[in-house]
């Protein structure tokens, strides 16, 4: 395990320290205490502790201050905050409680700012928004690369359950270090330390005190502080469900337009986009960005507008009054809002297969980031099935370790479901072998995937020995928790606008003289963007469109 280091010897290099911690002029820390107060520090003086909430903000003007991360193993000090540098990462833009202890090692002088003022801060200064929102995002880029937090967890890469908990930890961006029960030394002295049985796997330690045994993603939210700061029982202007691409653009404008907006996201920031391996056509991205990157940046540009998003709660029930919504979700709660948008988004829609279940996260994965690659081995040979864009992108990620790509459709060819740049980096990449008129048929192993069951055109059923597969076919509308007069069509996508019958209006017994707008539902005020919504286009950039024209909407109905 990691032990105290030597304050001469911190974790980060001096290369990625110049960027997290860049050194502040004299008129930018003067711009900075006009919003706080100056007071001196002293040596020992503990500035912030671990898991404290409502966590100030330091300018450093004298002195020094450590950067530590407490644990029952042996302190380890992560950074040192010199003159004319300051404190904080993405936490306090997200409202959750501190990571690290802060204590003044050098006695000295320091501004000092609420979290809301530097809140306000990042809203109201453009130059000082730049500059604190680039190192709050590059110190938890490191802290995440480092495996440097206050969750510990203890699993096996055999487990479903493990990869669930690493995704959710991932994908919300929270900092944790990972053990392998089969593959690192540590794991048994810490499992007599904390009285566990290898058994009882999945374990999250957090913070070195509470022992949570395979939680739920709820538990794990609910624990780390996720949702620690948001008021429910307000009544919002806006409430957006599902922070996918549609859900988090439509946050970004609402906030940045001095809406109050709430988001509530039944698992990660991200959607079906935020597990795209690299997402090329994006506008604005030459090189491409991953679907995580693109959530994580969005997510933090959410937080710095000020809306608010609750994590791993999913809506229930919709309730639609002629004032007021109401949105019911799993836990029982409910929040009040003057408008609602749904972007829930759809999910990958199933294969009829008796044993898929047994074999999620088992071998059958629904994504393919680092993430599902990292329970592969360097040989192994995988399936992808499907042929849209996310299947292609799969496709040309898990087949760069120059392993072997089954890709798997039903149709005769790719080219009328996949972008043409994905088609040619397919045709150009020996590795994958794309087999037209296939579909898999039955799936066998003993705990994890063993061999998988195909056929053909032929009509010849085949068994390999396949321990891995990814599923990317189709789409099904997340609408099950709608009712209420939401019209929805045959498959179960929410109808909008001009896709709205007159039948559909006199079910919902739509109240109002006018039409509905282009993106609301049967019931005034109810909007739906993104995947959830029918006759959407299925692309990154119209998901955001959606979710900004949206607000302008909203904007309308507030004001009627």
């Amino acid at each position: 395990m990691l032990t105290e280091a030597s304050r001469s010897t911190p974790i980060m290099s001096a290369a990625t320290a110049s960027v997290m911690f860049p050194t502040l002029t004299a008129a930018q820390i003067a711009r900075i205490a006009s919003h706080g107060v100056v007071r001196p520090v002293t040596r020992g003086e503990v500035l912030i502790e671990s898991g404290q909430t409502n966590v100030p903000f330091f300018v450093v003007k004298a002195g020094e201050i450590e950067v530590i991360r407490p644990s029952d193993l042996g302190d380890l000090l992560v950074a040192v905050v010199h003159p004319h540098r300051f404190t904080g990462d993405i936490s306090m833009i997200l409202g959750r409680p501190a990571l690290m202890r802060l204590r003044v090692s050098e006695s000295g002088e320091v501004v000092q700012l609420t979290g809301d003022d530097m809140h306000a801060l990042i809203q109201t200064d453009a130059e000082m928004s730049e500059v604190l929102m680039k190192a709050f995002i590059y110190r938890r880029i490191e802290l995440i690369a480092q495996g440097i937090g206050d969750a510990l967890l203890i699993g096996s890469a055999q487990s479903a359950a493990t990869l669930r908990i690493r995704t959710f930890l991932t994908r919300n961006g929270h900092p944790f270090k990972y053990l392998d029960l089969d593959r690192d030394s540590d794991v048994r002295n810490l499992l007599d330390r904390f009285h566990l049985d290898s058994a009882e796997m999945p374990v999250l330690i957090c913070r070195g005190e509470a022992v949570l045994k395979n939680p739920s993603n709820q538990t794990i939210a609910a624990r780390l502080g996720f949702n620690e700061r948001i008021d429910q029982v307000h009544l919002r202007d806006v409430v957006i469900v599902g922070a996918g691409p549609a859900g988090l653009a439509a946050a970004v404008y609402a906030a940045s337009e001095g809406l109050d907006a709430l988001v509530i996201e039944a698992s990660s920031p991200g959607g079906q986009a935020g597990s795209s391996s690299r997402i090329e056509n994006y506008l604005g991205f030459p090189t491409g960005i991953s679907g995580q990157e693109l959530a994580e940046r969005a997510y933090a540009q959410v937080q710095k507008f000020g809306a608010s998003v609750m994590i791993a709660k999913g809506a229930a029930e919709l309730t639609c009054e002629q004032n007021q919504h109401r949105v019911r979700l799993d836990d029982g709660a409910t929040v009040p809002a003057r408008t609602v948008i749904i972007a829930t988004g759809a999910r990958y829609r199933k294969p009829a297969l008796a044993s898929l279940t047994q074999f999620e996260g088992a071998g059958v994965y629904y994504s393919a980031t680092f993430m599902e690659e990292a329970q592969l081995g360097d040989d192994d040979e995988v399936v992808v099935v499907g042929g849209a864009n996310s299947a292609g992108q799969a496709s040309v990620f898990l087949a760069r370790t120059n392993r072997r790509v089954h890709v798997l459709v039903r149709s005769d060819s790719l080219s009328t479901t996949m972008s043409r740049y994905l088609l040619r980096r397919i045709e150009e990449t020996p590795m994958i072998q794309v087999r037209t008129r296939t579909e898999i048929v039955a799936l066998e192993g003993n705990g994890h995937l063993e061999r998988v069951l195909w056929r053909d055109g032929t009509g010849a059923i085949t068994s390999h020995d396949l321990r891995h597969v990814f599923l990317m076919t189709g789409a099904e509308a997340s609408t099950g928790w709608l009712s209420d007069g939401v019209a929805l069509d045959a498959k179960g996508f929410v109808k909008t606008g001009p896709d709205l019958t007159c039948d559909d209006l006199a079910a919902a017994r739509w109240p109002l003289k006018r039409s509905p707008y282009l993106l609301e539902t049967s019931r005034p005020g109810v909007f739906a963007v993104g995947d959830v919504r029918c006759g959407n286009v299925k692309r990154v950039a119209s998901a955001v469109g959606e979710g900004s024209i949206a607000i302008s909407f909203v904007h309308r109905v507030l004001t009627e």
